[in-house]
């Protein structure tokens, strides 16, 4: 209840977006040629390919009903609504002045996309707030304290594992995160080398959906924790990114990369701002480490794997 009287007025201005992009897309649709006759346009020789700019529309308006149900969840949506709206002018502006694209045209990217780009973006810059405040607020432990308390499956701690075999814990990125996919793929290419080693995998989703991720890189035999609220990960000072360490220059290039490579980014399957870390444990204490300074940073398995252990 307290999240929905939080974005009530969100809902409402997705709402009525939904609904002006439903109604606008309906019409080109219907009447493809309407609008060309008022503003006494040529007649496009296609108007087919008008309808199918109505019809994207359309489907906009629907994603903006979706999420006005809950605006935190769906912030993926809103995103990509506000790039259009922001973009759509942009490209306009350009061929208006090449002199490629009608000024009349103007009108439409002013009811489209001009006087929806601060409602969006209010509400996009509310989330990340929102989102930026939500797991600061969990109490935490001392790195120690969550060694010696957090169990695993066979009831023994953190650090009592680590009195058997060195422990590997990865603390990963959102299972939606196409540079998390890129550290499972990296883990699957050295898990041979991880011989007298235990890898320990901590996650913010479910166990089961986390399985679903580790068997498609062959680490479902590894031990496995989920953290939702990120208590771990704030014990061991992996803390939330600023925005340009999640979507600077260097994370867009890192992530075009990404895809080329089969590792597609998807919806957020927990905190798009958590960074992600990897911690080696030996004896009940953390002989290396490595925490990423930005989203798109690669894993430091040899930072993190040559030291020297304890005898």
């Amino acid at each position: 209840m307290e999240k929905q009287e939080q974005y009530a007025w969100a809902g409402q201005m997705l709402k009525a977006a939904g609904l002006y992009n439903v109604l606008w897309g309906a019409w080109v649709v219907l009447f493809p040629l309407s609008f060309f006759e008022w503003a006494s346009l040529p007649l496009p020789n296609y108007p087919m390919i008008w309808q199918s700019v109505g019809m994207i529309v359309g489907v906009y308006g629907l994603g903006y009903f979706i999420a006005s149900y809950d605006p935190q969840r769906h912030w993926p949506i809103i995103l990509v609504g506000f790039l259009g709206k922001v973009f759509g002018p942009v490209g306009a502006v350009y061929y208006m002045i090449s002199g490629l694209f009608p000024l009349e045209f103007a009108w439409i990217n002013l009811t489209n996309d001009l006087i929806w780009i601060i409602p969006f973006g209010l509400v996009l810059y509310k989330i990340w707030r929102n989102e930026m405040l939500r797991g600061e607020m969990i109490p935490t432990l001392l790195v120690q304290e969550a060694l010696n308390d957090t169990k695993l499956k066979d009831g023994k701690s953190i650090a009592e594992r680590s009195e058997q075999v060195p422990v590997l814990l990865v603390f990963l990125r959102h299972f939606g995160c196409s540079f998390c996919k890129e550290a499972l793929q990296k883990l699957e290419e050295n898990k041979e080398e991880r011989i007298g080693k235990r890898l320990i995998l901590v996650h913010m989703s479910t166990e089961d959906k986390a399985m679903a991720y580790f068997r498609k890189y062959d680490l479902g035999s590894f031990e496995q924790i989920s953290d939702p609220d990120q208590v771990l990960y704030r014990s061991f000072e992996l803390g939330r990114a600023k925005f340009n360490q999640v979507f600077g220059l260097a994370e867009w290039q890192r992530g075009i990369y990404a895809a080329f490579n089969g590792h597609f980014p998807g919806l957020p399957e927990g905190d798009g701002f958590r960074m992600p870390g990897a911690f080696l444990i030996d004896k009940g204490k953390v002989v290396s480490s490595w925490k990423a300074k930005r989203a798109s940073e690669p894993m430091q398995l040899d930072q993190l794997m040559n030291c020297e252990l304890s005898s």
